[in-house]
């Protein structure tokens, strides 16, 4: 293959990735969480949050982009729909929505209340909805265990229990049902190993396919330099700072608004594709200041914790296995693009011009569009 092809099969290799994070960025289905809280009067609230224009429609979680769903026409109506009409269109079902949702007590299914529908306003169509449905009922007295399971055609779910001052967390897969919940004792049973590997595997998920912004922060560290140890000490450095910001979030040490955060870091995804295209070579600042920036991309990752919740009997080791499953993603980022344009870009002459510049530019706007568009919606 002659250097010309090569260097376009690799800038094409290149915007693929991108593209193709954009897109799952845009148009996944979130998984839905489910928080189950237990009154000490014997009643029970479960408020469901979930992506109901998705549930109506019939648009399959399995679908990386919901394009690609035959139902996806349908599917892009409802999200245009204002929050009135939503919420009618979802009274019509729930009917059939509720028959997902099941709830046992003692092995027996509970018939929850459906009391509340709470819609957001239509906000940007390209970004998915997160509608709140609120249900409850009674807790028959002297109830030993509660299970829980949301149909397989509504995709993963994170149930959250609370009971007092006890908050229980468990990732559910598709269909799948959870562990007994006992009443002043607590849920989980799941063993060490299977923790870190359900972890492991959200930790890895939320970077490929889900973390567009991630990935673009790190292939902007990739671009200025295809040579392993220095992007290696680029790469330590982001992780032991975001490692140090999501435990200190995590346990409550440190709390910052996402509408501070959320901008901060499209624009350090921004200021690392402009050095790239401004500096020609690796400057000693760089590390210290992706450290810093690692800081804010670890209250990020402290976000999704708080949403999905971890196990309290094995918190520590949920919090390393996200955190490993989150390098594991950046690593396969990273190998990827040297993949794409590493191998053939080492130490040649056309690599900066042809491959850095552009595509550092293509990744700065993106960065700069993100904060400004993050700065207005907070």
């Amino acid at each position: 293959m002659s250097v010309p092809k090569r260097v376009s099969f690799a800038l094409w290799l290149l915007w693929l990735l991108v593209v193709y994070a954009g897109v799952s960025f845009a148009h996944e289905i979130r998984p839905a969480v489910a928080t189950l809280t237990l009154a000490p009067e014997g009643r029970y609230e479960l408020a469901i949050v979930a992506n109901m224009e998705a549930v109506l429609a019939g648009v399959s979680p399995q679908h990386r982009d919901t394009d690609e769903s035959p139902n996806a026409r349908e599917y892009n109506r409802l999200r245009a729909l204002a929050p009135g009409e939503l919420k009618a269109a979802i009274e019509k079902f729930a009917g059939a929505y509720l028959d997902g949702v099941r709830l046992e007590l003692d092995g027996a299914r509970a018939r929850p209340r459906l009391a509340a529908i709470e819609v957001p306003e239509v906000g940007d169509v390209k970004l998915s909805r997160q509608t709140t449905v609120r249900l409850d009922g009674e807790v028959p007295p002297r109830t030993s265990e509660l299970t829980f399971s949301y149909d397989k055609r509504f995709g993963a779910v994170v149930l959250r229990v609370r009971e007092g001052e006890r908050i229980e967390a468990i990732w559910l897969k598709a269909g799948e049902a959870s562990a007994p919940y006992v009443p002043g004792k607590g849920m989980d049973k799941r063993g060490t190993l299977e923790v870190a590997l359900d972890y492991t595997a959200l930790g890895f998920t939320h970077i490929l396919p889900k973390g567009l912004d991630h990935i673009l922060f790190v292939l902007g560290l990739f671009l200025l330099s295809t040579r392993w140890k220095p992007l290696l000490i680029q790469v330590t450095s982001f992780t032991v700072a975001h490692s140090i910001t999501l435990a200190l979030a995590v346990y409550g040490v440190v709390s910052l608004s996402p509408r501070i955060v959320e901008p901060l870091i499209a624009a350090s995804i921004a200021y690392v594709a402009i050095e790239n295209i401004v500096t020609p070579q690796l400057q000693p600042w760089r590390p210290l200041v992706v450290f810093g920036f690692g800081l804010l991309h670890g209250l990020g990752f402290a976000g999704v914790l708080r949403e999905i919740g971890l196990p309290r009997s094995q918190f520590v080791n949920a919090l390393v296995s996200f955190n490993v499953g989150v390098e594991l993603g950046q690593l396969a980022v990273i190998t990827l693009a040297f993949l794409a344009v590493g191998v053939w870009g080492y130490n040649r002459a056309w690599y900066r011009p042809r491959v850095v510049i552009p595509a550092s530019a293509v990744v700065a706007v993106v960065g700069l569009i993100w904060t400004v568009e993050r700065v207005v919606a907070g």
